[in-house]
Protein backbone atom coordinates (compact mmCIF):
# COMPACT_ATOMS: atom_id res chain seq x y z
CA UNK A 1 0.00 0.00 0.00
CA UNK A 2 2.76 2.44 1.01
CA UNK A 3 4.75 1.88 -2.18
CA UNK A 4 1.74 1.92 -4.46
CA UNK A 5 0.19 5.20 -3.33
CA UNK A 6 3.25 7.25 -2.36
CA UNK A 7 3.10 9.23 -5.61
CA UNK A 8 -0.50 10.26 -4.95
CA UNK A 9 0.38 11.17 -1.37
CA UNK A 10 3.31 13.31 -2.51
CA UNK A 11 1.09 15.07 -5.02
CA UNK A 12 -1.27 16.02 -2.19
CA UNK A 13 1.40 17.99 -0.29
CA UNK A 14 0.67 21.73 -0.67
CA UNK A 15 3.31 23.56 -2.68
CA UNK A 16 4.99 20.36 -3.92
CA UNK A 17 5.28 19.46 -7.60
CA UNK A 18 6.41 15.96 -8.59
CA UNK A 19 8.42 16.49 -11.76
CA UNK A 20 8.98 12.84 -12.44
CA UNK A 21 10.21 9.48 -11.21
CA UNK A 22 13.58 7.92 -12.05
CA UNK A 23 14.52 4.28 -11.59
CA UNK A 24 16.38 3.85 -8.30
CA UNK A 25 19.44 1.59 -8.03
CA UNK A 26 18.78 1.07 -4.31
CA UNK A 27 16.57 -1.96 -3.57
CA UNK A 28 13.21 -1.22 -2.01
CA UNK A 29 13.23 2.48 -2.91
CA UNK A 30 11.63 4.87 -5.36
CA UNK A 31 13.22 8.12 -6.50
CA UNK A 32 11.34 11.30 -7.34
CA UNK A 33 12.41 14.68 -8.70
CA UNK A 34 10.53 17.52 -7.06
CA UNK A 35 9.95 21.25 -6.86
CA UNK A 36 8.77 22.89 -3.66
CA UNK A 37 7.43 26.42 -3.64
CA UNK A 38 9.23 28.74 -1.22
CA UNK A 39 8.77 32.41 -0.33
CA UNK A 40 11.66 34.50 -1.56
CA UNK A 41 11.43 36.29 1.80
CA UNK A 42 10.09 34.25 4.71
CA UNK A 43 9.29 37.48 6.52
CA UNK A 44 6.82 38.27 3.70
CA UNK A 45 5.36 34.87 2.80
CA UNK A 46 2.65 36.38 0.59
CA UNK A 47 5.21 38.09 -1.65
CA UNK A 48 7.50 36.73 -4.35
CA UNK A 49 7.86 32.94 -4.61
CA UNK A 50 10.36 30.61 -6.24
CA UNK A 51 10.62 26.90 -6.95
CA UNK A 52 13.25 25.04 -4.92
CA UNK A 53 14.60 21.86 -6.49
CA UNK A 54 14.51 18.73 -4.37
CA UNK A 55 14.67 14.97 -4.72
CA UNK A 56 13.23 12.17 -2.63
CA UNK A 57 14.57 8.66 -2.14
CA UNK A 58 11.51 6.95 -0.66
CA UNK A 59 11.58 3.72 1.36
CA UNK A 60 8.62 3.85 3.67
CA UNK A 61 6.48 6.46 5.37
CA UNK A 62 7.33 4.69 8.65
CA UNK A 63 11.12 4.95 8.18
CA UNK A 64 13.19 7.89 9.47
CA UNK A 65 13.87 10.81 7.15
CA UNK A 66 17.34 12.17 6.41
CA UNK A 67 17.17 15.73 5.12
CA UNK A 68 20.36 16.28 3.11
CA UNK A 69 21.89 19.31 1.42
CA UNK A 70 25.31 19.83 -0.05
CA UNK A 71 24.85 23.57 0.38
CA UNK A 72 25.13 24.20 -3.37
CA UNK A 73 23.26 22.95 -6.41
CA UNK A 74 21.51 19.60 -6.47
CA UNK A 75 22.22 16.62 -8.69
CA UNK A 76 19.11 15.05 -10.15
CA UNK A 77 20.12 11.41 -9.79
CA UNK A 78 19.58 8.90 -6.97
CA UNK A 79 22.05 9.05 -4.11
CA UNK A 80 22.24 7.49 -0.69
CA UNK A 81 24.46 9.16 1.88
CA UNK A 82 26.00 7.54 4.91
CA UNK A 83 23.25 8.27 7.45
CA UNK A 84 20.57 7.17 4.97
CA UNK A 85 22.29 3.80 4.60
CA UNK A 86 22.96 3.41 8.30
CA UNK A 87 19.38 4.21 9.30
CA UNK A 88 17.56 2.53 6.43
CA UNK A 89 15.96 5.94 5.95
CA UNK A 90 14.20 8.01 3.36
CA UNK A 91 16.36 10.81 1.95
CA UNK A 92 14.95 14.23 1.06
CA UNK A 93 17.66 16.27 -0.69
CA UNK A 94 17.50 20.03 -1.20
CA UNK A 95 19.16 22.55 -3.46
CA UNK A 96 20.33 25.63 -1.57
CA UNK A 97 18.63 28.90 -2.44
CA UNK A 98 20.43 30.99 -5.09
CA UNK A 99 22.13 27.92 -6.57
CA UNK A 100 21.07 26.26 -9.80
CA UNK A 101 17.50 27.13 -10.66
CA UNK A 102 16.47 27.60 -7.02
CA UNK A 103 16.38 31.37 -6.98
CA UNK A 104 13.70 34.07 -7.14
CA UNK A 105 13.24 35.95 -10.40
CA UNK A 106 14.12 39.22 -8.66
CA UNK A 107 17.62 37.81 -7.97
CA UNK A 108 17.72 40.09 -4.92
CA UNK A 109 20.91 39.03 -3.15
CA UNK A 110 19.69 40.53 0.12
CA UNK A 111 17.37 37.51 0.29
CA UNK A 112 20.37 35.20 0.59
CA UNK A 113 21.25 34.77 4.24
CA UNK A 114 21.37 31.88 6.67
CA UNK A 115 18.04 32.79 8.29
CA UNK A 116 16.22 32.67 4.95
CA UNK A 117 17.87 29.34 4.06
CA UNK A 118 16.89 27.97 7.48
CA UNK A 119 13.34 29.06 6.70
CA UNK A 120 13.49 26.96 3.51
CA UNK A 121 14.39 23.90 5.61
CA UNK A 122 11.65 24.69 8.12
CA UNK A 123 8.86 25.00 5.55
CA UNK A 124 9.66 21.82 3.65
CA UNK A 125 10.05 19.82 6.86
CA UNK A 126 6.68 21.01 8.09
CA UNK A 127 5.13 20.17 4.71
CA UNK A 128 6.50 16.61 4.68
CA UNK A 129 5.99 15.70 8.35
CA UNK A 130 2.30 14.76 8.01
CA UNK A 131 3.41 12.10 5.51
CA UNK A 132 6.66 11.00 7.19
CA UNK A 133 5.80 10.82 10.86
CA UNK A 134 9.00 9.10 12.02
CA UNK A 135 12.12 10.76 13.31
CA UNK A 136 14.04 13.33 11.27
CA UNK A 137 17.76 14.00 10.87
CA UNK A 138 19.40 16.92 9.08
CA UNK A 139 22.77 16.27 7.50
CA UNK A 140 25.19 17.57 4.91
CA UNK A 141 28.85 17.85 4.06
CA UNK A 142 30.89 21.03 4.24
CA UNK A 143 28.66 23.98 3.35
CA UNK A 144 25.67 21.65 3.53
CA UNK A 145 26.66 20.64 7.05
CA UNK A 146 26.94 24.31 7.97
CA UNK A 147 23.44 24.94 6.57
CA UNK A 148 22.09 22.09 8.70
CA UNK A 149 23.63 23.69 11.79
CA UNK A 150 22.20 27.10 10.92
CA UNK A 151 18.75 25.56 10.52
CA UNK A 152 18.96 24.06 14.02
CA UNK A 153 20.09 27.44 15.36
CA UNK A 154 16.93 29.13 14.10
CA UNK A 155 14.55 26.13 14.40
CA UNK A 156 16.02 23.84 17.09
CA UNK A 157 12.94 21.65 17.48
CA UNK A 158 12.21 20.92 13.81
CA UNK A 159 14.17 17.67 13.77
CA UNK A 160 15.40 15.08 16.23
CA UNK A 161 19.13 15.30 15.48
CA UNK A 162 21.81 16.74 13.20
CA UNK A 163 24.87 15.02 11.71
CA UNK A 164 27.26 17.56 10.18
CA UNK A 165 30.26 16.42 8.16
CA UNK A 166 33.42 18.56 7.77
CA UNK A 167 31.48 21.73 8.62
CA UNK A 168 33.69 24.63 9.73
CA UNK A 169 32.71 27.76 11.60
CA UNK A 170 34.87 30.58 10.24
CA UNK A 171 35.76 33.61 12.35
CA UNK A 172 35.49 36.81 10.34
CA UNK A 173 36.97 37.58 6.94
CA UNK A 174 40.59 36.79 7.79
CA UNK A 175 40.61 33.68 9.99
CA UNK A 176 44.24 32.93 10.84
CA UNK A 177 43.50 29.51 12.36
CA UNK A 178 43.76 28.06 8.87
CA UNK A 179 47.26 29.49 8.46
CA UNK A 180 48.34 27.81 11.69
CA UNK A 181 46.85 24.51 10.52
CA UNK A 182 48.67 24.55 7.18
CA UNK A 183 51.91 25.34 8.98
CA UNK A 184 51.54 22.16 11.06
CA UNK A 185 49.71 19.53 8.99
CA UNK A 186 51.77 16.63 7.66
CA UNK A 187 55.52 16.53 8.19
CA UNK A 188 58.01 19.35 7.74
CA UNK A 189 59.59 17.78 4.66
CA UNK A 190 56.25 17.85 2.80
CA UNK A 191 55.46 21.37 3.93
CA UNK A 192 58.92 22.50 2.81
CA UNK A 193 58.33 20.92 -0.62
CA UNK A 194 55.03 22.77 -0.94
CA UNK A 195 56.60 26.10 0.03
CA UNK A 196 59.47 25.62 -2.38
CA UNK A 197 57.03 24.74 -5.16
CA UNK A 198 55.05 27.92 -4.54
CA UNK A 199 58.14 30.12 -4.54
CA UNK A 200 59.45 28.52 -7.71
CA UNK A 201 56.09 28.79 -9.51
CA UNK A 202 55.72 32.49 -8.72
CA UNK A 203 59.28 33.26 -9.77
CA UNK A 204 58.55 31.48 -13.07
CA UNK A 205 55.05 32.78 -13.66
CA UNK A 206 55.96 34.00 -17.16
CA UNK A 207 56.83 30.41 -18.03
CA UNK A 208 53.57 29.12 -16.59
CA UNK A 209 51.15 31.72 -17.99
CA UNK A 210 51.18 30.20 -21.50
CA UNK A 211 49.72 27.02 -20.00
CA UNK A 212 46.84 29.05 -18.52
CA UNK A 213 46.35 30.62 -21.94
CA UNK A 214 46.23 27.11 -23.39
CA UNK A 215 43.25 26.35 -21.14
CA UNK A 216 41.49 29.23 -22.87
CA UNK A 217 42.36 28.26 -26.43
CA UNK A 218 42.07 24.48 -26.20
CA UNK A 219 39.44 23.93 -23.51
CA UNK A 220 37.30 27.05 -23.84
CA UNK A 221 38.11 28.36 -20.38
CA UNK A 222 37.41 32.01 -19.66
CA UNK A 223 39.08 34.17 -17.01
CA UNK A 224 37.50 37.53 -17.83
CA UNK A 225 36.65 38.41 -14.23
CA UNK A 226 39.75 37.09 -12.51
CA UNK A 227 42.39 37.63 -15.21
CA UNK A 228 45.00 35.03 -16.18
CA UNK A 229 47.84 36.33 -14.04
CA UNK A 230 45.75 36.79 -10.92
CA UNK A 231 44.13 33.37 -11.38
CA UNK A 232 47.58 31.80 -11.61
CA UNK A 233 48.81 33.61 -8.49
CA UNK A 234 45.73 32.70 -6.45
CA UNK A 235 46.10 29.08 -7.55
CA UNK A 236 49.70 28.98 -6.35
CA UNK A 237 48.85 30.65 -3.02
CA UNK A 238 45.91 28.34 -2.33
CA UNK A 239 47.50 25.15 -3.63
CA UNK A 240 48.64 23.74 -0.23
CA UNK A 241 45.11 24.20 1.11
CA UNK A 242 43.65 22.14 -1.76
CA UNK A 243 46.52 19.66 -1.51
CA UNK A 244 45.38 18.66 1.98
CA UNK A 245 41.67 19.30 1.49
CA UNK A 246 41.33 16.73 -1.27
CA UNK A 247 44.53 14.69 -1.00
CA UNK A 248 46.92 13.28 1.58
CA UNK A 249 50.59 12.80 2.37
CA UNK A 250 50.95 10.09 -0.28
CA UNK A 251 51.24 12.88 -2.87
CA UNK A 252 54.15 14.64 -1.18
CA UNK A 253 56.68 12.73 -3.26
CA UNK A 254 54.95 13.95 -6.45
CA UNK A 255 55.58 17.66 -5.77
CA UNK A 256 57.93 18.92 -8.52
CA UNK A 257 61.20 20.33 -7.27
CA UNK A 258 62.25 23.89 -8.13
CA UNK A 259 63.51 24.06 -11.69
CA UNK A 260 61.38 21.17 -12.92
CA UNK A 261 60.11 21.57 -16.50
CA UNK A 262 57.41 24.22 -16.67
CA UNK A 263 54.97 21.71 -18.16
CA UNK A 264 55.45 19.39 -15.20
CA UNK A 265 55.13 22.22 -12.71
CA UNK A 266 51.91 23.51 -14.23
CA UNK A 267 50.44 20.01 -14.60
CA UNK A 268 50.88 19.43 -10.88
CA UNK A 269 49.33 22.79 -10.01
CA UNK A 270 46.42 22.21 -12.37
CA UNK A 271 45.88 18.69 -11.01
CA UNK A 272 45.61 20.01 -7.46
CA UNK A 273 43.68 23.24 -7.97
CA UNK A 274 41.92 23.08 -11.34
CA UNK A 275 42.21 26.69 -12.49
CA UNK A 276 39.15 26.77 -14.74
CA UNK A 277 36.97 25.03 -12.16
CA UNK A 278 38.14 27.36 -9.38
CA UNK A 279 38.78 30.73 -11.04
CA UNK A 280 37.10 30.49 -14.47
CA UNK A 281 34.09 32.64 -15.27
CA UNK A 282 31.62 29.75 -15.38
CA UNK A 283 32.76 28.51 -11.97
CA UNK A 284 32.62 31.99 -10.46
CA UNK A 285 29.10 32.44 -11.75
CA UNK A 286 27.98 29.07 -10.37
CA UNK A 287 29.56 29.69 -6.94
CA UNK A 288 28.61 33.38 -6.73
CA UNK A 289 26.14 32.66 -3.94
CA UNK A 290 28.90 31.05 -1.87
CA UNK A 291 31.17 34.07 -2.31
CA UNK A 292 28.29 36.40 -1.44
CA UNK A 293 27.56 34.43 1.73
CA UNK A 294 31.25 34.46 2.60
CA UNK A 295 31.40 38.24 2.15
CA UNK A 296 28.33 38.90 4.29
CA UNK A 297 27.99 36.16 6.93
CA UNK A 298 29.94 32.89 6.81
CA UNK A 299 33.46 34.31 6.55
CA UNK A 300 36.76 33.65 4.81
CA UNK A 301 40.07 32.04 5.69
CA UNK A 302 43.56 33.43 5.35
CA UNK A 303 46.31 31.57 3.47
CA UNK A 304 49.98 31.41 4.50
CA UNK A 305 51.95 33.96 2.44
CA UNK A 306 54.88 35.05 4.63
CA UNK A 307 57.24 32.80 2.65
CA UNK A 308 56.00 34.45 -0.57
CA UNK A 309 56.99 37.99 0.40
CA UNK A 310 58.08 39.97 -2.65
CA UNK A 311 56.63 37.41 -5.07
CA UNK A 312 52.96 38.44 -4.96
CA UNK A 313 51.44 40.95 -7.37
CA UNK A 314 47.96 40.80 -5.80
CA UNK A 315 48.47 40.73 -2.02
CA UNK A 316 45.33 41.02 0.12
CA UNK A 317 43.11 40.64 -2.96
CA UNK A 318 42.18 37.01 -2.29
CA UNK A 319 38.90 37.95 -0.58
CA UNK A 320 35.35 36.88 -1.45
CA UNK A 321 34.32 40.15 -3.11
CA UNK A 322 37.09 39.66 -5.68
CA UNK A 323 35.24 36.60 -6.97
CA UNK A 324 31.98 38.46 -7.59
CA UNK A 325 30.97 40.39 -10.70
CA UNK A 326 28.79 42.78 -8.69
CA UNK A 327 29.33 44.96 -5.60
CA UNK A 328 28.27 43.69 -2.18
CA UNK A 329 26.10 46.26 -0.45
CA UNK A 330 25.60 44.41 2.81
CA UNK A 331 28.23 44.76 5.54
CA UNK A 332 29.77 41.63 7.02
CA UNK A 333 28.05 40.53 10.23
CA UNK A 334 31.00 39.89 12.54
CA UNK A 335 28.88 38.57 15.39
CA UNK A 336 26.63 36.07 13.62
CA UNK A 337 28.96 33.07 13.37
CA UNK A 338 30.10 33.64 16.95
CA UNK A 339 26.47 33.57 18.09
CA UNK A 340 25.87 30.33 16.19
CA UNK A 341 29.05 28.85 17.64
CA UNK A 342 28.04 29.81 21.17
CA UNK A 343 24.56 28.30 20.70
CA UNK A 344 25.99 25.01 19.42
CA UNK A 345 28.41 24.82 22.35
CA UNK A 346 25.94 25.76 25.08
CA UNK A 347 22.53 24.66 23.81
CA UNK A 348 22.87 22.43 20.74
CA UNK A 349 21.38 19.03 21.57
CA UNK A 350 21.75 15.74 19.71
CA UNK A 351 24.34 17.07 17.30
CA UNK A 352 27.21 15.03 15.88
CA UNK A 353 30.18 16.60 14.07
CA UNK A 354 32.76 14.70 12.03
CA UNK A 355 36.03 16.19 10.74
CA UNK A 356 38.98 14.84 8.78
CA UNK A 357 42.16 15.35 10.76
CA UNK A 358 44.11 16.32 7.60
CA UNK A 359 41.38 18.59 6.23
CA UNK A 360 42.29 22.29 6.56
CA UNK A 361 38.63 23.11 7.27
CA UNK A 362 38.96 21.19 10.53
CA UNK A 363 40.94 24.19 11.80
CA UNK A 364 37.58 25.87 12.47
CA UNK A 365 35.51 23.19 14.21
CA UNK A 366 32.29 23.65 16.12
CA UNK A 367 32.59 22.92 19.82
CA UNK A 368 30.04 20.71 21.60
CA UNK A 369 29.30 19.50 25.11
CA UNK A 370 28.49 15.90 25.90
CA UNK A 371 26.12 17.05 28.62
CA UNK A 372 23.91 18.22 25.71
CA UNK A 373 24.17 14.74 24.18
CA UNK A 374 26.33 16.21 21.39
CA UNK A 375 29.67 14.91 20.14
CA UNK A 376 32.61 15.76 17.89
CA UNK A 377 35.02 13.29 16.30
CA UNK A 378 38.10 13.51 14.06
CA UNK A 379 38.56 10.73 11.52
CA UNK A 380 42.25 9.69 11.30
CA UNK A 381 43.99 10.16 7.94
CA UNK A 382 40.84 11.67 6.46
CA UNK A 383 40.43 14.75 4.30
CA UNK A 384 37.41 16.83 3.26
CA UNK A 385 35.74 14.05 1.26
CA UNK A 386 36.13 10.86 3.26
CA UNK A 387 35.42 11.66 6.92
CA UNK A 388 32.71 9.15 7.81
CA UNK A 389 31.36 7.44 10.90
CA UNK A 390 32.32 4.00 9.60
CA UNK A 391 35.95 5.14 9.29
CA UNK A 392 36.21 6.14 12.94
CA UNK A 393 38.40 3.92 15.13
CA UNK A 394 36.94 2.14 18.10
CA UNK A 395 35.54 3.04 20.58
CA UNK A 396 34.57 6.31 18.84
CA UNK A 397 32.72 4.52 16.06
CA UNK A 398 30.56 2.51 18.44
CA UNK A 399 29.76 5.63 20.45
CA UNK A 400 28.83 7.65 17.35
CA UNK A 401 26.65 4.85 15.97
CA UNK A 402 24.91 4.20 19.27
CA UNK A 403 24.02 7.86 19.72
CA UNK A 404 22.78 8.11 16.11
CA UNK A 405 20.66 4.97 16.43
CA UNK A 406 19.24 6.10 19.78
CA UNK A 407 18.35 9.55 18.51
CA UNK A 408 16.61 8.10 15.47
CA UNK A 409 14.87 5.22 17.21
CA UNK A 410 16.59 2.54 15.14
CA UNK A 411 17.08 -0.90 16.70
CA UNK A 412 20.81 -1.64 17.07
CA UNK A 413 20.91 -5.18 15.57
CA UNK A 414 19.50 -4.13 12.21
CA UNK A 415 21.43 -0.88 12.30
CA UNK A 416 24.70 -2.66 13.02
CA UNK A 417 24.28 -4.83 9.93
CA UNK A 418 23.66 -1.73 7.85
CA UNK A 419 26.77 -0.13 9.36
CA UNK A 420 28.91 -3.03 8.19
CA UNK A 421 27.36 -2.84 4.73
CA UNK A 422 27.96 0.88 4.64
CA UNK A 423 31.61 0.38 5.53
CA UNK A 424 32.00 -1.97 2.57
CA UNK A 425 30.72 0.66 0.13
CA UNK A 426 31.85 3.81 1.93
CA UNK A 427 33.52 5.27 -1.16
CA UNK A 428 30.36 4.99 -3.24
CA UNK A 429 28.72 8.12 -1.81
CA UNK A 430 31.02 10.93 -0.66
CA UNK A 431 29.74 13.23 2.06
CA UNK A 432 30.83 16.21 -0.06
CA UNK A 433 29.06 16.07 -3.41
CA UNK A 434 31.61 16.99 -6.05
CA UNK A 435 34.60 19.30 -5.70
CA UNK A 436 34.06 22.80 -4.37
CA UNK A 437 36.04 25.48 -2.58
CA UNK A 438 34.28 24.61 0.68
Amino acid sequence: MDSEDILARLQSIPGLTVVGEVASPFPGTRFFRLYFEQPADHRRPEGERFQMRATLLHRSVDAPVVLYSGGYGLGGFPSEYEPTRLLGANQLSLEHRFFGSSRPDSNDWKLLDIRQAAGDYHRIIQAFKPLYTGRWLTTGGSKGGMAAVYHRYFHPDDVDATLAYVAPNVHGLDDVRFVHFLNQVGDEDCRARLRAFQQDALRRREELLPFVEELVTSEGASFGLMGLDRALEFAVVEMPFYFWQYGNASRCAEIPAPGAPAEETFAFLEGIVGLDYTYGDLALDYFAAYYYQSATEIGWNRYPTRHLHGLLRYPREDVPTTYLSFPVEERFDHGLMLRVEQWVRNQGERMLFLYGDHDPWSAGPFEVRERNDSFRFYVPDANHTNARIVRLPEPERTLALSRLFTWMGVTPPAAAARALAAEAVEDAAPVVEGRSRL
